[in-house]
């Protein structure tokens, strides 16, 4: 994994992980200090808030230091149990993200990408199909 492709997925995760940032607003200190992130929740919200950085914004995927492999008309995607463990597991140079990201967030971006970028796989994965697949970071072993 290149140095770049880790601040990318760093960059991401800081964005869905904290919930609430201190800054000043660009007119000035107003008393408030503290502005809330809203969470990223659907599924198109979770992609662009931390796939999109290394998957494109057209699931396309890349080349360069590393591939990246595409998302957009992905057979591999057909079977929800692939996506779902790849995400909450990791796989390859993309690390595990079921410690950022909770089931429902897991869920509604496995169901977005399976229905988007020219993926035409309907059937919604859920918060429990999510929960099926033990991971540490959840107390489950792998």
């Amino acid at each position: 994994m290149t140095v770049r492709l880790s601040f990318a997925i760093i960059g991401g995760l800081l964005a869905i992980a904290a919930p609430a940032v201190a800054q000043t607003p660009a007119g000035g200190d107003t008393g408030g200090g503290v502005v809330r992130v809203a969470k990223p929740v659907t599924g198109q919200q979770v992609y662009e808030a931390v796939c999109q950085a290394c998957h494109m914004a057209d699931a396309k995927g890349g080349v360069g230091a590393g591939t990246i492999p595409a998302l957009a008309s992905n057979p591999r995607l057909a079977g929800a149990a692939y996506p779902i463990s790849a995400v909450v597991l990791g796989k390859g140079g993309m690390p595990s993200l079921a410690g950022p990201l909770d089931d429902a967030q897991i869920a509604q971006v496995v169901t977005y990408i399976r229905t988007s970028f020219g993926n035409a796989y309907p059937k919604p994965v859920t918060a429990a199909d999510v929960a099926r697949i033990p991971h540490p970071a959840r107390g489950g072993g792998h």
